[in-house]
């Protein structure tokens, strides 16, 4: 392992580790551009949802009464999420996903545009279980297709005028099952060779420690300020999936 090798390892672990911390998503965001420079893209995505699964269980670790005080809540979105994962690489055979994720990134510019410069924020409260379960299934089919499975959850609970331990109680535990299951269709692969596992012995410390720092952060923003937080980071993701398809 040479210098650049081992710098950008730990840039893409602390970036994504951070943000993980932060906000329960956004990993693959951060943390991608920094891997692919020194890693193939299998290899990169195999490493950033390993290490997204084991990071993000510190943050399901703080929200975890949340998560047992509302198992049906929670559950709403994994379940259909779950199921979309297959759907979704069954129509990554039929479609373009260079296409897709730019229509993707397309929307969730105009939305964090739209929703992140306005004075009050939309407050959705009524419970919608049927749209719960679209989401989760639209995340589940997104992230088989095109590895974005957390931005429309993510965009949908930013009108949710929960307390922000409830929020990250659905986008922690839905991010940690879509990504258990693409750890295992590329662990299916071969992704996890020993390039891969030399690599995880540098990212996941990193990680694990930037985790700890984003979660310090997270504990001091308020409700509001958290969904705020989602709305800027949904208006990343559409700039950073675009920036990624253009270049």
């Amino acid at each position: 392992m040479n210098t650049e090798y081992v710098l950008f390892l730990i840039l893409g672990a602390c970036s994504g580790g951070f943000i993980n911390g932060l906000s329960g998503t956004g990993t693959a965001l951060f943390a991608l551009g920094f891997y692919l420079v020194v890693l193939d893209p299998l290899r990169a995505v195999a490493i950033v949802a390993l290490m997204s699964v084991i990071v993000g269980l510190q943050g399901l670790w703080i929200v975890r009464k949340e998560v047992l005080a509302r198992p049906q809540q929670v559950l709403r979105f994994v379940v259909p999420g779950l199921l979309g994962v297959p759907l979704g690489v069954t129509l990554l055979e039929r479609i373009d996903a260079g296409s897709l994720r730019l229509a993707i990134a397309a929307f969730l510019i105009l939305y964090g545009v739209y929703f992140g410069f306005r004075a009050k924020l939309p407050e959705f409260s009524r419970k919608t279980p049927v749209i719960d379960g679209a989401v989760g299934l639209t995340g589940g089919v997104l992230g088989g297709a095109a590895s974005v499975s957390g931005a429309v959850p993510a965009m949908w609970l930013s009108l949710r005028p929960w307390p922000k331990a409830q929020t990250r109680a659905v986008l922690q535990p839905f991010n940690i099952a879509i990504l258990g299951t693409t750890i295992g269709l590329l662990a299916v692969k071969g992704a996890y060779d020993q390039t891969a596992l030399r690599a995880l012995l540098l990212t996941i410390p990193a990680g694990l420690l930037a985790g700890q720092v984003g979660i310090f952060v997270f504990k001091r923003l308020s409700d509001g300020g958290f969904r705020r937080l989602l709305i800027q980071l949904t208006l990343l993701m559409g700039i950073g999936i675009a920036i990624s398809e253009v270049i």
